[in-house]
């Protein structure tokens, strides 16, 4: 008999519908056991997809929610909830992983994993994009010495998306956590500091562009790293034609990928892990290595997202490491912390709120 590890996922938006309970459901190491949203639309959905799941609204879940037998609370609301519900998970001994950003401060953060230590649970964050195609091969590269001394990494994350259409996003401010540096932001930051070290520099760039923007959503981040390496790392939801996904410079040859990884639009499509066909990039979608002239297609390591679970199943079941260490988070919230300290938002033509 395999072990389960009984679930509650808070919040079935895009973040749980789509990056936690598909892999979730795809290992026996977990059971999906309540599903908590309060949206009728999203409660029908969860119901259809997890017939086995108990689903209920964030009043019952608060006033009973301490009453289940529940090992493991995924947080994957809207990210000012983030600390005050991986609060109470913890202090009713479950352990938690907290979708990023992980908090919307760094002192916020650093309480969290406190208050994880003082009760002895497990604690997380869920950087999916670790285990992106694109960044997997890129991270093979490196290990083969394959680009020589990397000098530059150029990373993005971009969207068309002219229109805010979640309500939460257009009531946040960046001190509810709102904004694309926040969001796609944390990803290409945490990614940098894995692949290359801590940094000794940061500038930003910032901009509001979209109508009723009240954080950003036009944003440009370099960090100069103490290894040397410099990144550059752009998030926007406001392209009409996205850059390449990754370029990385190195003094022997570079590797240049357009398209990004493909398990979210996978997911999205009914493609789900446990699929043969999921995680796996079309060759069409391959980068390249070598020099301009001299490419060569280089076969994208398939994607990963249910690795993070794999993890965390081996922390809680056989004292493994956390898949995360949540101080990484905390060190991406100092640079957010950096940028948004130094960089005054930019507001353009068309961006007010209501006319204002």
């Amino acid at each position: 008999m395999v072990q389960r590890i009984r679930t509650a996922l808070l919040g079935f938006g895009l973040a749980g519908s789509v990056f936690h309970a598909p892999s979730l459901a795809s290992l026996e190491q977990f059971s999906l056991d309540v599903i908590v949203t309060s949206d009728p639309q999203r409660q029908a959905a969860a119901k259809a997809a997890y017939p086995q799941a108990t689903v209920m609204g964030r009043d019952e879940w608060a006033r009973a929610g301490h009453s289940w037998d529940i090992d493991l609370v995924i947080v994957a609301t809207p990210p000012s909830t983030h600390v005050p519900l991986a609060t109470v998970a913890l202090e009713s001994a479950r352990a938690v992983v907290v979708d990023k950003p992980f908090a919307v401060t760094s002192a916020d953060g650093e309480t969290l994993i406190a208050l994880a230590k003082e009760h002895g649970k497990l604690l997380t964050t869920y950087q999916n994009r670790r285990w992106d195609g694109e960044y997997l091969t890129l991270q093979k590269l490196l290990a083969h010495d394959a680009l020589g001394e990397v000098r530059r990494f150029e990373s993005r994350l971009e969207r068309w998306q002219p229109d805010i259409t979640k309500e939460w996003k257009a009531q946040a401010t960046a001190a509810d956590g709102g904004g694309v540096l926040f969001d796609l932001g944390t990803h290409l930051i945490d990614q940098a500091l894995q692949l290359f070290g801590p940094v000794s520099g940061v500038y930003g760039e910032l901009a509001a562009r979209r109508r009723l923007e009240l954080a950003d959503d036009d944003v440009f981040v370099a960090l100069e790293h103490c290894s040397g390496v410099v990144s550059h790392l752009w998030m926007n939801l406001n392209v009409a034609q996205k850059g390449p996904r990754l370029r990385v410079l190195g003094a022997k040859a570079a590797y240049v990928k357009d398209a990004a990884d493909a398990q979210e639009g996978q997911i999205q499509a009914g493609i789900l892990p446990g699929n043969p066909a999921y995680g796996v990039d079309m060759e069409e979608d391959w980068g390249t290595v070598g020099r301009t002239g001299e490419l060569v297609p280089v076969p994208t390591e398939r994607g990963n997202f249910p690795q993070f679970y794999e993890l965390l199943a081996s922390a809680l079941l056989e004292g493994g490491p956390v898949p995360v260490d949540p101080e990484d988070s905390v060190a991406g919230l100092r640079i957010i912390e950096q940028i948004r300290s130094s960089e005054q938002l930019r507001k353009f033509p068309g961006a007010e709120r209501n006319g204002e």
